[in-house]
């Protein structure tokens, strides 16, 4: 069999601009002429008809994600607006074909006598696709719901759009930088008019908001965060949830809640206002403890104070674990320099997964962009590309983006992490997101050997996905795992008894951490159920609702909350995910390299894609049903 090739990037501003038309163009015009014969030929066996489907879906999933990829990072503007545009075309081809009478036929009520399992359970899928997409509806309502999917399409990439173009700064007087490391300050001079530019870019707001003991410092950046986006994106999330609810209604659900989490483990929208209530009642004590030792710590500071809001917490938090557990974040930061932790999460995860990284020199969208083949026992499992560092234009936060899908015969898995941490030292929030976003990496490349593309990858149900990547966030806490990678300015690892420090340190602001999630998942569900006329003041109160810890006042962070195209009303997904992470996380034990844990872990989790209901997953894996126990221990501190 001949080596499956990964793709080939173009080398100039014209091929980019090729690559980003006329892939997705000619990928169009061969699922056309898929649907064609799959309407024409009635006759085709089901097991044909599936494949030829396969054969559509494959060309969507692969122009659909290089669209996204070079949206949201290729750093010339003319690319991007191209590629946002051939997205906008692809997504509405994907819901057309949901709505079209003469491609269900070909499904609807299929004999399934002959098809294997996988077959039976993509044909099963499909069904229920074109069912969610409106395809029994009459004409009007199949024409409205076609009008309001497409539309969802253009809203949701202006308001990422929005958010990726949204920078803000502020200027401070340079004593305003009390507390930030050296190295910091010696990035940040002041310029002519003596004062100094902080951005809302993760190297900048990372380092103030847990480091500078300036409140007004903190707040004015926490702030200007706060408002990325706004007022641009106001109407846009307005006209978003509208057109959500609208469609939803026509299809016959409840609410877009309930739309969306049809598919998934939840089960319906009903259960997540339930699952939010079992969070609340397992964080709220705890979180009652934790927040009166912020405000007394807070009053240190500033005696008038009379509570702790968003911008004091990551400070605050960071003070007390250093006062009372001997954790400097400062120190800590000192051992994690970009250019150690970026080979030491390659090697990690490579021994974890019995696969190595090897770079490949290959023209890509930017100079910062690391690709690596990943290769087990001389075979080329996929390739990975890594663009880890910011710059106007692209996406703000940090995520992993597929690439190619992964199909036995056809084609090898890649994806792409799209982040914005610093060049120089980080701190060890910074690497626990890198091992998080990683841990979605892998599970693309090493899910990515299957038949079928809609089996292929990262592609369980969605309140799942999360569960591997927050699982790998373990080996971020793990002092042995820490002492390969780090360094000192001396040249010394991290040493044992201060990662042991930092972890029972970790457990002080546990619980607020979950109300603060729990703000964003009740923020993220309301919004779309609800549907509050005043998104500020609604968005305001869940957050003060959810948190003893308030949120600034009079600010839009509901403009610049990303997830609310991709997660709609399902933010509950992290918390969902974290509890079978945690249960996840026992298996191994006090032994995170344990080979043969690892071994199961891949093979009956990871490299199984979307074949199997994630709850069977985790059963395979565990050898019983996930429970709730290991993440109330871990929330306890235990």
């Amino acid at each position: 069999m001949t080596a499956l090739e990964p793709l080939a990037f173009p080398t100039d501003l014209d091929g980019w601009l090729s690559f980003a038309t006329d892939r997705a163009t000619e990928r169009i015009a061969r699922v056309r002429g898929v649907d064609e014969r799959l309407a024409a030929e009635t006759g085709l066996p089901v097991r044909e008809r599936l494949a030829l489907w396969n054969d559509a879906e494959i060309a969507l999933h692969e122009a659909t994600s290089e669209a996204y990829v070079l949206s949201e990072s290729h750093p010339d503007e003319s690319v991007r607006g191209a590629a946002e545009s051939q997205v906008q075309a692809l997504e509405a081809l994907a819901a057309a074909r949901l709505l079209d009478r003469g491609l269900w036929a070909a499904f609807d009520g299929a004999d399934t006598g002959d098809l294997d399992a996988e077959e039976q359970r993509l044909l099963a899928f499909v069904q229920r696709d074109f069912r969610r997409g409106g395809v029994a509806l009459d004409d009007a309502a199949r024409e409205r719901v076609r009008e309001l999917t497409d539309r969802d399409t253009e809203l949701g990439l202006a308001f990422s759009r929005s958010i990726r173009d949204g920078r803000r700064e502020i200027r401070v007087e340079p004593a305003a930088l009390a507390g930030l490391p050296d190295d910091f300050l010696a990035e940040h001079p002041a310029g002519d008019d003596g004062l100094v530019v902080l951005t809302t870019d993760y190297p900048d707001l990372m380092p103030v908001r847990e480091y500078a003991t300036d409140r007004g410092t903190r707040t004015a950046l926490v702030a200007a965060y706060n408002d990325l986006a706004w007022p641009e994106n106001e109407p846009v999330l307005a006209e978003l949830l509208a057109v959500r609810e609208e469609r939803a209604r026509l299809l016959g659900y409840t609410d877009w809640a309930d739309f969306e989490t049809e598919p998934r483990m939840i089960g319906s929208g009903a259960a997540i206002p339930a699952f939010l209530d079992r969070l609340d009642e397992a964080s709220r004590d705890a979180a009652a403890a934790e927040y009166p030792l912020l405000l007394e710590r807070l009053r240190v500071d500033d005696p008038d104070a009379e509570a702790v809001t968003l911008a004091d917490f990551w400070y605050l938090a960071s003070a007390l674990k250093a006062e009372n557990h001997d954790v400097d974040a400062l120190e800590v930061r000192s051992y994690f320099s970009f250019d150690r932790v970026l080979p030491g999460v390659l090697e990690t995860t490579g021994r974890l997964l019995d696969v190595e990284y090897v770079p490949v020199g290959v023209p890509t969208w930017h100079e910062d962009v690391h690709s690596y083949d990943v290769v087990r026992a001389g075979e080329r499992l996929g390739r990975i590309h890594l663009d880890m560092h910011p710059r106007e234009g692209k996406f703000t936060h940090a995520a992993c983006f597929p690439l190619a899908p992964g199909i036995v015969g056809r084609s090898l898995p890649e994806a792409v992490l799209l982040c914005n941490f610093a060049r120089g030292l980080m701190t060890h929030d910074e690497v626990v997101t890198f091992f998080h976003e990683f841990g979605h990496l892998v599970h693309d490349i090493l899910g990515g050997a299957q038949r079928f593309v809609r089996f292929a990858g990262v592609a369980t149900e969605w309140d799942f996905v999360e569960a591997p990547s927050q699982l790998l966030e373990e080996w971020a806490w793990d002092a042995g795992v820490l002492a390969s990678f780090t360094a000192n300015a001396d040249g010394d690892p991290i040493p044992a008894d201060l990662v042991a420090r930092m972890r029972v340190a970790d457990g002080f602001g546990r619980a607020l951490e979950v109300r603060r999630q729990l703000g964003h998942a009740n923020v993220s569900y309301h919004l779309h159920v609800d549907r509050p006329a005043d998104l500020q003041a609604a968005t305001e109160r869940l957050y003060a609702a959810s948190s003893p810890v308030r949120p600034l006042p009079g600010l839009h962070p509901y403009a610049g909350f990303g997830h609310l195209t991709g997660y709609g009303a399902c933010y509950y997904t992290y918390q969902w995910s974290l509890v079978i992470a945690r249960d996840l996380l026992s298996a191994f034990g006090g032994d995170l390299m344990d080979p043969e844990v690892a071994r199961r872990y891949r093979r009956e989790i990871l490299e199984q894609g979307g074949r199997r209901d994630a709850a069977d997953l985790v059963q395979a894996f565990l050898g019983r049903p996930y429970a709730f126990d290991a993440y109330r221990d871990w929330l306890a501190g235990s």
